[in-house]
C-alpha cells in the first residue's frame, strides 16, 4: 500500500499538493481506495480516499498507530563533500538505516560551504516513506563547526578522524542504550585545532577501522555501527 507524507494532517485531511499529484495522476487511486499515511512524526494512519482530482486528495482517517520509537537518538554531524550527490546519498542512506538528526558542519578544510537544504529535505522524505519509518529525521542548515560543537547534547558524543592518535573504535567507545553525536569530518578531515576543540568540549575520539573511508562512507559506517549495537 502506498505511503503519503501527511505534516499536516492534525489541521486538515488532504494530502500535500504533489503528493495529491502522484496519488491521482500516478497511481490513478480514487474515492474508496486505502491509503497509508505518516506524519513524520511517529505515527502511521490507515485512511480511504473520498475525493481526487488532478490537484487534490482528500481522505478520511480510519485508523492510527504509532510503531515502538527508536532505542536511542543518533544525531550524524558531517563536513560535506564537494559533490553534492555524495551529501545526498548519506541523508538517503542514513534514513533507511535509522537515525534522528542531520547537520552539515563549515569546518576549516571544507570545500562546499554552501548546502541548500531543500533538496536534502525532500530526498528525507523520500528515503522515510520508501523505508516504512514514520519519524523524518531533523534537517539543520549548515553550522559553523565551533558553534556547533557547544550546543548541548544528552549522550555520547564523538569525533572520527585520520590522525594517527590510537583512538579506540566506536563498537568498542559506545555504550548500548545511549544517545550518539558523531562527528565525521571533511574530505580534507578535521584541522588538529578542531579536534582539540571537539576534545575540550567532551567528544571522544574515535576510530572506524584501519581503511580510510570517504566522508560518506564514514558517515553511513557510524550509523550502521550504532543501529547494529542497540538491535
Amino acid at each position: 500500500m502506498p505511503i503519503f507524507y501527511t505534516p499536516n494532517i492534525d489541521q486538515i485531511k488532504e494530502l500535500p499538493s504533489d503528493e495529491a499529484k502522484h496519488c491521482s495522476r500516478v497511481l490513478r487511486l480514487t474515492e474508496g481506495d486505502h491509503i497509508t499515511l505518516t506524519d513524520g512524526k511517529g505515527n502511521f494512519y490507515e485512511a480511504e480516499i473520498t475525493l481526487t482530482t488532478p490537484k487534490k486528495c482528500l481522505f478520511n482517517i480510519l485508523e492510527t498507530h504509532t510503531p515502538t520509537p527508536p532505542k536511542v537518538y543518533i544525531h550524524l554531524a558531517m563536513g560535506p563533500t564537494k559533490n553534492m550527490d555524495r551529501n545526498e546519498w548519506v541523508a538517503e542512506k542514513a534514513t533507511e538505516i535509522g537515525f534522528n538528526e542531520f547537520t552539515f558542519l563549515n569546518c576549516q578544510f571544507s570545500e562546499r560551504k554552501i548546502i541548500k537544504t531543500d533538496r536534502v529535505e525532500k530526498i528525507l522524505v523520500s528515503a522515510m516513506k520508501q523505508s516504512k519509518r514514520a519519524t523524518l529525521p531533523k534537517l539543520n542548515e549548515m553550522t559553523p563547526f565551533k558553534t556547533f560543537i557547544t550546543q548541548p547534547f544528552n549522550g555520547q558524543k564523538f569525533i572520527a578522524h585520520c590522525y594517527k592518535e590510537n583512538q579506540e573504535l566506536l563498537k568498542e567507545l559506545y555504550t548500548i542504550g545511549e544517545n550518539a553525536l558523531i562527528l565525521i569530518g571533511p574530505e580534507g578531515d578535521f584541522s588538529p585545532e578542531e579536534i582539540q576543540l571537539a576534545l575540550d568540549n567532551g567528544f571522544q575520539p574515535i576510530s572506524l577501522g584501519d581503511s580510510r573511508l570517504r566522508t560518506e562512507t564514514a558517515a553511513i559506517f557510524a550509523c550502521s555501527t550504532i543501529n547494529i549495537l542497540n538491535q
